[in-house]
């Protein structure tokens, strides 16, 4: 898997919670070598199945949501737009950052800011609520109106490009990092003979309440699922008790949201890969699609394993490209391993 590679073809794309039918067209077109059907749910979500050939095969679900953190158009003031948050966006990232709106074609514009010449004593120590920011886009009242009317969603503007020679940096990589992963999964398996129909999701609408993800898993029924995720990645300013180290492997969730034998599986197939994992331990909710999806239907076995990535929810999140490919290698263990006798869940 040439992550670099895909992740700048993914997170290039804007797709935030409600309006990701961009980038789940090319995460199917991405699914469909790897897969024997490729459709989409009422929700816009895209679900690639790998059927194993057995009658009445148990189902897996793999999921990783394509949706961002993004923004939508509330109204027009003099030419400049107002706008709300789709998802958990952080204030302090706005001022002076660019955006796309998507518009046919895009528009790019900027999110006011005061010159520090300007400002009054502490005004540079305070954040600025959302409600009075503004996007410029050059245009005038009449004309903006007319572009870009009210309900317009947008995101940063940017992709995904290397940091260093490890690291790869951009936005969405909450969760489309995740998203590779499970495309490598799938080059991984390409050739194996399963013991499961293996169902791989790209789900909608996870930063504002996991929608796409609930309703594929009622629509699937798997008796085990995988969400694969994001956790927080080590920094300077950052407790070293919340945090994961980048390059330290992937996270493996422990708690209730976790089912016991699928966590513990998992780590007993790094300790045979002599792979580096970390453990989340997860008192409640786990923050991710296996929340809800634990739930689905009669009940799911979920667990949840997370690459670090640090800067979240931001238009620079960091994660190292050695955890995604031990991320893939770990859960293309845990697909061939389900259904081999006393391996069986």
């Amino acid at each position: 898997m040439n992550y670099e590679q895909t992740l700048a073809r993914l997170c290039a794309l804007s797709g935030p919670s409600g309006f990701e039918e961009n980038v789940a067209k090319a995460a199917a077109e991405l699914l469909r070598p790897l897969t024997d059907e490729v459709y989409f749910t009422r929700l816009g979500s895209v679900v690639g199945v790998r059927r194993c050939g057995r009658d009445n095969a148990p189902k897996l679900l793999l999921d990783a949501h394509l949706d961002e953190i993004g923004f939508i158009v509330t109204g027009h003031d003099e030419g400049f737009l107002r706008f709300a948050a789709l998802g958990g966006v952080d204030p302090r990232m706005l001022p002076d950052r660019e955006i796309t709106l998507m518009t046919e074609p895009p528009v790019t514009g900027v999110v006011i800011c005061l010159p520090p010449h300007i400002q009054e004593d502490g005004d540079m120590d305070k954040t600025t609520p959302i409600k009075d920011l503004c996007i410029d886009v050059g245009l005038s009242q009449e004309e903006v109106k007319r572009r870009i009317p009210t309900g317009t969603p947008g995101t940063y503007r940017g992709s995904c490009t290397p940091l260093g020679e490890e690291l790869l940096c951009g936005k969405a990589l909450d969760d489309r990092c995740g998203f590779a992963v499970l495309l490598d999964v799938l080059e991984r398996l390409r050739d194996k003979q399963l013991n499961v129909d293996l169902y791989v999701l790209g789900s909608t609408q996870e930063e504002t309440h996991s929608t796409g993800a609930i309703t594929a898993a009622y629509e699937i029924a798997p008796e085990w699922c995988v969400a694969v995720d994001v956790t927080h990645g080590d920094s300077p300013d950052a407790s070293k008790n919340e945090t994961f180290k980048l390059g330290g492997g992937p996270v493996i969730g422990v708690g209730p949201n976790c089912a016991r034998s699928l966590s513990e599986r998992l780590k007993g197939l790094a300790k045979e890969l002599d792979m580096p994992v970390q453990i989340e331990v997860m008192a409640g909710s786990s923050g991710t699609n296996a929340w809800p999806i634990q739930v689905s239907r009669e009940g799911v076995a979920t667990a949840v394993v997370s690459v670090p990535e640090r800067y979240m929810h931001t238009p620079v999140e960091v994660v190292n490209k050695e955890d995604l490919t031990d991320t893939a290698r770990l859960l293309a263990a845990f697909v061939e391993s389900l259904g081999e006798g006393k391996r069986t869940c």
